[in-house]
């Protein structure tokens, strides 16, 4: 979710400035583009061909174009042997439009764009001009204004707080075809999904200048060796777009097509995710298309009209961040908005789009007040627009880019979100679970003794648990605001805090649902997250919060080699409860179930006890009997925890009924603690 904006955080000028960003900003390796010199000068030459052809203009009119930034923005060309640039741009309403830039000082009036047509987009070419070319559009509005934008398809930018856009061209050569194979056969839904969350600004940084942010060169190496042995399957950014405010986390985006330049250019990133791949390990990005910031010198009335967004402020401008709203009923934000997702998937091999403050999108009154939104055609709150153009997002994504996971922060009961939309859904593949979230984060915070008032909070989730595709989600919204860390959260004395947070990680992974978990919660973060510095590494120095971390570790390890919890997680048939309503002791315990590959069925028995006091044999229910071996207790010295079990590590099953089962075995189950048993005679599948 969005953090709120100040008014006016950062003074940024209208153009290009003249004043070099501190050194400590951005790290000498990650600096985006070299400038071309203010004497560079153009050269006259034949106009070619527009890049836009009237099929591409009827497209785009309509809404369906999906390869917009093959054909606006800025654009290499060599024409009749001369080398040069074609800028091309949406601007329908401006009386004239030109190219400025560092290639004449940014001080004449610049290379006049031609209109194409009546069909708003004006198109030119630049000879003499190329990569590292940094420029901006000077438009003459229909009022006699003019404004300096930034190019809305640019591929590059400057180093904040400068706010120009630059030529670039990719030159990054992949080696991921063998990733992208698997990606395209493989079913999400039916995978191991393990998600950790970051922010590249502080994830970590060089331990020599705390304050300088690593690049995504820097990162690629330290980032990709880290989660490769953590575990996850996939790490999902918060946005690396184009945004110069960085209090906003990335999600006030100025420059859609363009990657963040504070971490470096845009193939510095392609070589990250890139080298992600070669590790086995998928990458997801936030896309924000709900909303978009002011700055005069971005999208905000572009061409001196509401372009982008809504012109009445009802519909326009939101309450809650200050920022504008996108018209999704306006045809060519259609095709910019589609366009820009296909981008990040086909350009930057994006195995997914995490998409941002979805309710948002989906109701008219979103965060309004009575008198302050405007009804539908129907009546209703729900904006017909907006839900039209999520259900063709997701169709898009998914027909042309197979395997692609498209996951929904959205925090309503909106029905069908995840469902395709043949079937009247929103088409999206996953929906983060934010009342598991909520009531699960809520129940740990209970002390042990009042828990039993509140087991509803615990168990509650299954009863909807498979009305959709879950991703259940520890993310950076829970850990910054004055909401302190997970650690923090949790009550008790310092080796309760420790029990409940393994405790809490070890249900969470037993949960149907795929999991996310934001960087530093495997730390056992002491302090709320802050995106101004690094997280707290020099904590793993102490055991119990390495014991946490080897926790983490062992759950997505171990996770993966079972597919009793990940290939039937969105089918009632992957669960059975054993204990769902053992209140007065703080118990609960259930069965999983999957297959392997093979199609061999896979069970594995799941029980929390979340009080203080150990239960010594605990009847479990089980399907089958003989021996049942441990695979997992958050309990283990290992992880800093009692041990208080430990010389349990196998149980045998009798021929008891028990719980619904055929077969029950006597488990002590371990203080605040969770556990998992499976059958010795099953073997382990790899994901």
């Amino acid at each position: 979710m969005t953090p709120a904006r100040p008014s006016d955080p950062v003074a940024k000028p209208s153009r290009r400035t003249t004043t070099t960003p501190p050194a400590t900003s951005v790290p000498a390796t990650s600096v985006a583009t070299t400038a071309v010199p203010a004497t560079v000068a153009t050269t006259t030459a034949p106009q070619p061909p527009p890049l836009l052809g009237e099929v591409d203009l009827h497209l785009f009119g309509e809404g369906r174009h999906r390869r917009l930034y093959e054909r606006l923005g800025a654009h290499e060309r060599t024409v009749d042997g001369v080398s040069g640039t074609t800028f091309a741009v949406w601007a329908p309403s401006a009386r004239s439009v030109r190219v400025v830039g560092d290639f004449s000082g940014w001080t004449d009036p610049g290379e006049a764009l031609a209109p194409l047509g009546s069909s708003g987009v004006w198109e030119g070419f630049v000879a003499g001009l190329g990569a590292g070319t940094h420029y901006k559009l000077r438009i003459t509005t229909a009022a006699g204004q003019v404004l300096e934008k930034a190019d809305p398809l640019a591929f590059a930018t400057e180093v904040a707080p400068a706010t120009a856009s630059v030529v670039h061209t990719s030159h990054h050569e992949w080696r991921d075809d063998a990733w992208l194979e698997r990606r395209a056969a493989g079913d999400p839904l039916a995978k191991p999904v393990s998600i950790y969350e970051v922010h590249l600004g502080s994830w970590r940084r060089d331990p020599d200048q705390p304050d300088r942010e690593l690049s995504y060169r820097e990162l690629a190496d330290q980032l990709a060796a880290y989660v490769s042995d953590l575990g996850v399957t996939h790490v999902e950014l918060l946005p690396v777009m184009g945004h110069p405010f960085a209090g906003s986390w990335g999600y006030q985006v100025t420059s859609y097509f363009a990657a963040a330049a504070r971490w470096g250019d845009p193939d510095d990133l392609r070589v990250f995710i890139d080298q992600l791949h070669q590790r086995g390990i998928g990458v997801i990005l936030d896309w924000v298309p709900a909303h978009f910031p002011r700055d005069e010198w971005a999208l905000a009335r572009f061409d001196g009209t509401a372009l982008y967004e809504h012109e009445d402020p009802k519909r326009g401008a939101h309450p809650d961040w200050g920022t504008l709203v996108f018209n999704y009923g306006r045809n060519e934000v259609r095709s910019f908005l589609l366009s820009n997702a296909l981008y990040w998937v086909r350009e930057f091999h994006a195995d997914g789009l995490r998409v941002d403050a979805v309710a948002s999108m989906l109701y008219l009154d979103y965060s309004r007040k009575a008198g302050e939104w405007v009804p539908n055609k129907y009546g209703g709150r729900e904006d017909l627009e907006a839900v039209e153009f999520v259900k063709e997002l997701n169709t898009v994504l998914h027909e042309e880019v197979p395997g692609v996971l498209a996951i929904a922060e959205e925090s309503t009961a909106w029905p069908g979100v995840s469902r395709p939309t043949y079937v009247g859904g929103l088409g999206f593949g996953f929906k983060w679970n934010m009342g598991w979230m909520h009531d699960t984060l809520k129940y740990f915070a209970e002390e042990p003794i009042h828990r039993r008032y509140h087991h509803h909070e615990l168990t509650f989730s299954l009863v909807y648990a498979f009305s959709e595709n879950f991703v259940l989600p520890l993310s950076h919204d829970e850990v910054v605001h004055g909401k302190g860390s997970l650690l923090g959260k949790m009550p008790g004395d310092r080796w309760q805090k420790f029990a409940n947070l393994r405790s809490l990680y070890g249900f969470m992974w037993s949960h149907p649902g795929k999991q996310l978990l934001f960087m530093g919660s495997e730390l056992a973060q002491e302090r709320e997250w802050n995106h101004d510095r690094s997280l707290d590494w020099h904590l793993l120095e102490q055991p119990e919060h390495a014991g946490v971390q080897a926790l983490v570790r062992d759950l997505n390890h171990r996770y993966r080699e079972r597919p009793a919890l990940w290939t039937n997680d969105f089918d009632p048939t992957g669960f059975t409860w054993l204990v769902a309503d053992d209140a007065d002791q703080n118990v609960v315990a259930f069965l999983r179930h999957g297959a392997a590959a093979d199609g061999t069925p896979q069970v594995l028995a799941c029980a929390a006890n979340l009080s203080p006091v150990p239960r010594g044999g605990y009847r479990l229910g089980l399907p089958s009997g003989g021996t049942w071996r441990k695979v997992l207790d958050t309990d283990d010295l290992a992880y800093g925890g009692s041990g208080a079990v430990a010389g349990q590590p196998t149980v045998a099953a009798d021929a008891t009924p028990w719980q619904g089962q055929p077969w029950s075995a006597p488990i002590d189950l371990p203080p605040l603690a969770v556990v998992w048993f499976e059958p010795d005679s099953q073997p382990r599948a790899g994901s």
